[in-house]
């Protein structure tokens, strides 16, 4: 494995490890999510390079669209939640209540 690889597989590693153990505010499980897609993103677009593919692909544009989308999504949650309930924490979300 390279450093290259060893690097993006940390950060993918250590944004989900963030995803999983601090999950009090919301805003912070947003930017764990992104992290986790921003560095599948930069993999995916050096992976062409390290195989020397003479042909781009068109998944890094796609995973970047998709992750442009999310983030829009996740901030209009973020707003929508943060105005019914007062904050963002994550332990006032019940969705047994209405």
């Amino acid at each position: 494995m390279t450093a290259l690889h060893l690097s993006f597989f940390a950060a993918f590693t250590l944004s989900s490890l963030g995803l999983a153990f601090h999950q009090t505010h919301l805003i912070s499980a947003l930017l764990c999510l992104e992290s986790m897609t921003l560095s599948r993103y930069v993999a995916l677009s050096i992976w062409p390079i390290q195989t020397q593919t003479p042909s781009p692909t068109l998944l890094p544009i796609l995973i970047l669209t998709f992750s442009a989308c999310k983030a829009g999504t996740g901030l209009a949650l973020l707003v929508a939640s943060t105005r019914t309930h007062g904050s963002d924490h994550l332990h006032n979300f019940n969705l047994l209540h209405c």
